[in-house]
């Protein structure tokens, strides 16, 4: 495993973050399973919701760690203030509900990092940044950044915050893959991939910002499971957003390219997805994985074994022909 170590905080973060919303107290014993082969694997980040479940997500995190004994050790980014069909939910209220409910649910007196789920650019970046300080001060949060908030924002934030001697973003969490996302596959969703977001990751990377990046694998799209050849017979299986967002020429090569590489080096198709991502030069990137299964995690940890050049990584991303 590999870890980073941000200047904000005083733990290292495994550069894969589990995920847990698959996580359900219906099938908990199953779901310890899993979360003790991440451990065992040296993943120590686990990325949960409020939205997650209905809580259920959170409720098995905080029962595995409180059982191990490991939330000290933990690095837990937490998320607040996803919207809802009655309204847009980025308030100091919902801050303050969200956190103390996720709270409660993961037995836990903070979250590590805590990021804001969307963004409402109706609301001014003054009262969001004053309310985060308060849970900041308070405790309940280590540090703090968004979710799917652009780089503007998030920089008129921080100028908000350092003008009035506060804490500002720290981190962002977008989609970012080897898929150009063509379509968001929610509302409010945000990516920094493909040529057009190019500033965006020009911007991050001259800010030193971490990215905690979700969709690695473009929502199946890098599986293994998808060819260009099997694409229609096993289209009825497939996630619908990953069709729309990604079944693109462009990204057909890509995938291509993938599957050749892959076959060259003897690796899993999913590897050098995830490889590309975790080695994507200037960008200080911690790739938020989805694994299921104990096989899942102890595949995904292979990926520091796998080292992509300049040229491959080029080549993947079409920007060169020839590798």
């Amino acid at each position: 495993m590999e870890y980073g170590h941000p200047a904000w905080t005083d733990k290292k973060i495994s550069r894969i973050v589990q995920g847990t919303i698959m996580l359900h107290e219906d099938h908990a014993e199953q779901d310890f399973e899993l979360l003790d082969a991440a451990w065992e694997a040296g993943i120590n980040a686990f990325d949960t919701a409020a939205l997650y479940g209905g809580g259920t997500c959170e409720r098995v995190l905080g029962r595995w760690m409180e059982a191990r004994g490991v939330r000290e050790e933990a690095f837990v980014l937490g998320k607040s203030c996803h919207h809802n069909g009655d309204r847009r939910r980025v308030t100091s209220y919902d801050i303050a509900a969200d956190l103390a409910d996720s709270l409660a649910r993961q037995r836990a007196p903070y979250h590590d990092l805590h990021c804001l789920h969307r963004d409402d650019e109706s609301v001014p970046v003054g009262p969001i940044v004053d309310a985060l300080n308060e849970q900041l001060q308070a405790g309940h949060i280590r540090a703090f950044g968004g979710s799917n908030w652009t780089t503007a924002r998030i920089a008129e934030a921080n100028d908000y915050a350092a003008a009035r001697g506060l804490q500002g973003f720290v981190a962002s969490s977008p989609n970012f893959s080897l898929a150009d996302e063509k379509e968001v596959p929610w509302e409010g969703c945000l990516s920094v991939s493909g040529p057009s977001k190019a500033a965006d990751r020009d911007w991050y990377s001259a800010q030193n910002m971490p990215l905690f990046t979700w969709s690695s694998l473009a929502r199946g799209f890098f599986s293994g499971q998808l060819t260009r050849g099997n694409a229609e017979s096993v289209r009825e299986n497939m996630d619908g957003s990953s069709i729309t967002s990604y079944w693109h020429e462009d990204n057909w090569k890509r995938l291509d390219r993938v599957h050749e590489l892959a076959a060259e080096k003897g690796v899993a198709v999913p590897l050098v997805a995830l490889a590309w991502v975790l080695q994507y030069p200037g960008l200080d990137v911690y790739a938020l994985v989805g694994a299921r299964t104990p096989a899942e995690v102890q595949a995904n940890a292979e990926v520091f074994a796998l080292q992509l050049s300049t040229e491959e990584l080029d080549w993947l991303d079409l920007r060169r022909d020839e590798r």
